[in-house]
């Protein structure tokens, strides 16, 4: 659909962009569970399609392809995250062991049981967060390509044909996939104590 003149292009991109963006904002917020980094990861993805000059057969394949771009692209963000906490924990982890380790030296170890019980209500509020927190969470945790197919399936709606054409498997391959998915996250859930109705 895209053709080459500049404005041709540019009507064509402007029809894509409004078709399209909301669904992408909602796939890739849901995949990375934060609203500016989604933002991000879809304008890289209309980018691409401005800067390589794309053209596309048809409306429905420029979809298929913002919606295969902006997925990938959410799971790199999301990887490169949970990299970056894990290095951050992981300071954090030496920096609280050394602070601690002078501060018992200099007490006489009853405040540390009183911040032994600061962490544990810190911990049980945490933990006490609304159904749908736990829901993301849980649906954060799915293996990737579990995650990605309960997502198109139950969050945007797609249907099963339209899954295996973003994903370039079969069909019967997304079905399984979304049963699986389904069986883990309730798994998950009834772990953390949570009922989904």
């Amino acid at each position: 659909m895209f053709q080459r003149k500049d404005d041709s292009l540019s009507s064509d991109f402007d029809r894509i962009f409004a078709q399209n963006i909301d669904l992408l904002l909602r796939i890739a917020v849901r995949i990375t569970n934060d609203w500016e980094s989604a933002e991000d990861v879809v304008q890289d993805a209309f980018g691409k399609v401005l800067e390589k000059r794309m053209q596309f057969p048809s409306d429905e394949d420029a979809r298929y392809w913002l919606i295969r771009v902006v997925k990938n692209g959410a799971i790199n963000w999301s990887k490169r995250k949970l990299r970056e906490f894990k290095a951050y924990e992981h300071w954090w982890k030496a920096e609280t062991t050394q602070a601690k380790s002078s501060s018992s030296a200099a007490s006489n170890g009853e405040e540390q049981n009183q911040d032994a019980g600061t962490e544990q209500s810190a911990e049980h509020e945490l933990l006490m967060k609304e159904s749908a927190e736990e829901v993301r969470e849980a649906l954060a945790k799915l293996p990737e390509n579990l995650r990605v197919v309960l997502i198109l399936k139950e969050y945007e709606g797609m249907n099963y044909k339209e899954i295996a054409k973003v994903l370039g498997i079969s069909e019967g391959n997304v079905k399984v996939r979304a049963f699986r998915a389904r069986q883990a996250l309730l798994s998950l859930l009834s772990e953390g104590g949570t009922h989904v109705p």
